[in-house]
């Protein structure tokens, strides 16, 4: 890890920008080295990762890394893959599920940590938060539209639905998803960590 990178990751460690909007303990959760090849851009912890200090600890997780065709080493192996997430913690449940990232988090750290992570070929764009930023006015009118025109954006980006277990109606009503995307998103993953 450069040393750029090794002080990033503990000033965001040590951060408590959002701390008055939250009801617990600020505990940012990331996973970055400047050697990572893949950048799994997510939106925020979970209450499962939030507990165990691990991203993507749960069914969703589960789900992706499926979607991704990569084995739990291979995912929680910095050198390989960095998870980025548009807030680093949990926000916070609402009434309609998990409420958004903070928006203070990226804008505090995201560009200076991606600058500081010049290896990454393939950027996996998780939900409308980080499509949002990530796309900015390339994204279409919607997620559905935005993961329906993945190939516009790809190598380099692939949009993706956040894997959920909140989103199976989405999925059951785009079956496109995994007959045309993840095929594609498993080779590129596949392409990127053989190099």
């Amino acid at each position: 890890m450069s040393p750029r990178l090794k002080v990033l990751t503990k000033q965001i460690s040590d951060c408590k920008i959002c701390a008055s909007h939250f009801e617990h303990t600020p505990k940012p959760i990331f996973q970055l080295n400047t050697q990572a090849k893949i950048l799994v851009a997510g939106q925020a912890p979970g209450r499962k990762a939030h507990a165990s200090g691990i991203p993507f600890s749960d069914p969703s997780g589960d789900r992706l890394r499926d979607w991704m065709g990569v084995t739990n080493e291979t995912f929680y192996d910095a050198k390989k893959i960095a998870l980025l997430p548009m807030g680093f913690c949990y926000p916070g449940h609402g009434s309609a599920g998990d409420l958004p990232p903070r928006k203070e988090c990226a804008k505090a750290w995201r560009q200076q940590t991606l600058d500081a992570m010049p290896n990454i070929q393939l950027t996996l764009v998780i939900g409308q938060y980080a499509i949002e930023w990530h796309l900015a006015a390339l994204r279409k009118s919607n997620l559905t539209e935005t993961v329906r025109a993945w190939k516009l954006y790809a190598p380099a980006v692939i949009p993706l639905p956040h894997p959920s277990p909140r989103n199976n109606i989405w999925l059951r009503k785009n079956q496109w998803f995994e007959e045309e995307v993840l095929p594609s998103l498993r080779k590129r993953v596949r392409k990127c960590l053989s190099k």
